[in-house]
């Protein structure tokens, strides 16, 4: 993929995961009932330990952090506009719907 591609998609990525309205965010149950759900959040939207590690692709679809003792995942995935399959191209908001997933490490 060419730089410029994922500079955008890395671009649209970090929007969403700055903007929750900017996508959709899908926060499982035990990630939405813990008592401090706000600072989760908020850990996750300001998210930016990206290493060639947990981020080979540079595209800022993938975070792992510790939270009060215990380890969460995020996840952006990219679907067409109705969420029943990939979208065609990441690239294109009118073809692309993003989901950001917030979960426990229990919940993988």
């Amino acid at each position: 993929m060419t730089s410029w591609r994922v500079a955008r998609i890395r671009a649209l990525n970090d929007e969403v995961r700055h903007h929750p309205r900017r996508g959709r965010w899908l926060i499982t149950p035990k990630v939405q009932s813990h008592p401090a759900l706000e600072a989760l959040l908020e850990r996750v939207r300001t998210f930016c330990e990206f290493t060639n590690h947990n981020d080979p692709y540079h595209e800022h679809d993938f975070g792992s952090f510790e939270f009060d003792g215990e380890t969460y995942f995020w996840k952006i995935d990219y679907y067409d506009l109705t969420l029943s399959m990939a979208s065609p191209d990441p690239l294109d908001k009118m073809l692309t719907q993003r989901v950001l997933t917030i979960m426990h490490a229990s919940e993988y």
